[in-house]
């Protein structure tokens, strides 16, 4: 199907990601601790089902299932041979979630998930070669863009873009995940990193739109705050995946108990900040993403248009 680019179609319109995976995958029968992107090889109809539903429930784009999927990640698991064929199967499954209806496709590269050295004991040359390889099979598979998200330090920041532009990634997004501070109404990064200066690292490293994405505290309204520093910041147009409001632990496990329409009634705010990109991270479903979809597609044109100004 022929369609507009990912930035031609974020220039004109407010496009809607979906939400979370990972409590997807675990409903559909992921035990804890397990590899959910080997799913992408060993049960690929339920991540199809899964990515199917936030399509169903409005969703213009998808995340690979390939949060995890960089070597070094896979490797724990005993899958990083398989690294290549995880990621180019989860381009496949999301492409085929759209159907014929159209939508783009985010190939999603998470942390390496430690400390590179001199703070950790993973080399810097392992994390580049990880990630170069991971961007490679994204956009080799057909991916449209690749989302670096959950990111908290510039030094993996710069290696995960630098990779993706490597690669040829027709889009780069570069996602940071802010903590609200204990003393102020503010955030930053569990490295000190400020939205002002992760919107300036981020354009001046070349990714095409800068976002937000999890995060403690980060509610709809916080994350309409963090929206606006980025645009005072940077030109970069926006994306916003908060959570569903803030992790319970109950009888030991972590829930989100915000409903769709608590998560909902946020949304004009954000939307009033400017984004181009809005959807969900922790905690949010299908429903949560039908009720983002009721709520956008009712907000006035000019509301939504405002972003671009």
């Amino acid at each position: 199907m022929n369609q507009p680019s990912l930035l031609d179609a974020l220039a004109v319109r407010v496009l809607l990601s979906d939400g979370a995976m990972g409590t997807q995958l675990q409903q559909a029968g992921l035990e804890s601790g397990g590899c959910g992107e080997a799913w992408n090889v060993d049960h690929p109809e339920r991540v199809l089902a899964i990515q199917r539903r936030y399509v169903e429930a409005g969703s213009d784009i998808l995340l690979t299932n390939t949060f995890g999927a960089c070597r070094i990640m896979l490797n724990r698991h005993g899958e990083g041979e398989r690294t290549v064929e995880i990621n180019r199967a989860a381009v496949r499954i999301a492409r085929e979630a759209f159907g014929n209806g159209g939508g783009y496709v985010l190939g999603d590269m998470g942390p390496f998930g430690g400390l590179m050295e001199p703070y950790g004991e993973i080399a810097g040359p392992d994390v580049e070669k990880a990630f170069r390889e991971q961007a490679r099979a994204l956009v080799d598979a057909g991916a449209d863009g690749i989302i670096v998200e959950t990111q908290t330090a510039f030094e993996e920041l710069e290696i995960a873009i630098a990779a993706a532009r490597e690669a040829g990634a027709g889009v780069v997004v570069g996602s940071v995940a802010f903590d609200r501070m204990a003393d102020e109404y503010d955030v930053r990064t569990m490295m000190g990193v400020s939205p002002e200066q992760a919107a300036e690292f981020m354009a001046a490293h070349g990714c095409h739109v800068a976002a937000l994405n999890c995060g403690t505290g980060v509610d709809m309204r916080m994350a309409a705050q963090i929206v606006r520093r980025y645009r005072a910041t940077s030109g970069l147009p926006v994306m916003a995946q908060p959570n569903a409001g803030q992790p319970v632990l109950e009888d030991m496990q972590v829930l989100y108990k915000e409903t769709p329409d608590e998560m909902a009634a946020g949304l004009p705010e954000l939307l009033a900040a400017g984004p181009r990109v809005v959807g969900g991270c922790c905690g949010s479903t299908p429903a949560h993403i039908r009720r983002l979809r009721e709520v956008l597609d009712a907000t006035p044109a000019a509301a939504r248009q405002g972003a671009l100004a």
